[in-house]
């Protein structure tokens, strides 16, 4: 792969960040991306109070609620400042922001378990992650715990890239699916071949690419996949399907993660050529 032959692997359709772990994010036109990935993605987490570990959707069995959550910044993110406050909108409906006093009362309420919302402090924290019984993964029917990369509340990297051949190539191995991004959970998502391209990031895997004009991404490894991407949310139904497919065939893994080469701004319909 190199920048002479001009080879494009697709464009951005559209970029994601959630500004607090395992809730709903927001859809954006343009961001930047820093070493830390795009800017203000996972700032924020919960904390469970009782243990101090991460509360995540990977163990649904104690975070049962965390996808009728969802964050957004209450003004823009900016590089070299403060990470800015958070609005979250709650399952019934109403709406807290992280300033108020008595956030950390209400979210207990409503998740029914005592936490406190933070940003990423300096060094590891841990989180636990729920293996249901299915053929394919390292565990069955446990929960363990992983430890998160220092200073973040990144479950590995702080970059996931996914790509539409992907999602259609998942469709048409297991139709009754409802195989959609928000699924995924991913940063970037790139338009890329169709249903025949099947898993096509896999190949990017080792490899580095260009998105608009100044940003580079080291693609680092595949994206292995959890109970999460099986849970409801919003008209997603539960679907145990989904995770058996991403198990059957490709490892379990959709998407891939990247490492961050050198920052700057992305925009939907940024070309995504190889280096």
């Amino acid at each position: 792969m190199s920048n002479g032959a001009q080879i494009e692997l697709g464009s951005v359709v559209s970029l994601w960040r959630y500004p607090v772990k395992s809730m709903m994010g927001e859809e954006l036109n343009a961001t930047e991306v820093t070493e830390r990935g795009l800017l203000g993605d996972r700032a924020y987490a919960l904390v469970d109070s009782s243990d101090g570990k991460v509360a995540t959707a990977k163990n649904p069995r104690k975070w049962p609620r965390l996808f009728d959550f969802r964050a957004t910044f209450i003004e823009p993110a900016r590089a070299a400042a403060k990470v800015p406050p958070v609005r979250i909108a709650l399952p019934d409906g109403t709406t807290v922001t992280s300033d108020q006093s008595d956030l950390n009362q209400i979210l207990a309420k409503a998740l029914n378990r005592e936490v406190t919302l933070g940003a990423a402090q300096r060094g590891p924290v841990n989180a636990e992650e729920y293996w249901p019984d299915m053929a394919g993964l390292d565990h069955r029917d446990t929960v363990t715990d992983f430890e998160m990369p220092a200073g973040t509340f990144f479950d590995i990297a702080v970059v996931h890239l996914l790509t539409t051949a992907t999602i259609d190539h998942l469709r048409a191995l297991y139709p009754p699916g409802r195989f959609e991004v928000r699924r995924f959970r991913p940063n970037i998502v790139v338009s890329a071949g169709g249903e025949d391209a099947g898993f096509a990031e896999n190949d990017w895997i080792g490899r580095a690419v260009a998105i608009g004009g100044n940003v580079r991404l080291q693609i680092t490894e595949p994206c292995p996949r959890c109970v999460m991407i099986t849970l409801p949310q919003g008209d997603l139904p539960k679907d145990p399907g989904i995770l058996k497919t991403a198990a059957r065939h490709n490892a379990v893994n959709v998407g891939v993660y990247a490492a961050v080469v050198s920052g700057g701004t992305i925009r939907r319909g940024d070309p995504v050529t190889p280096i």
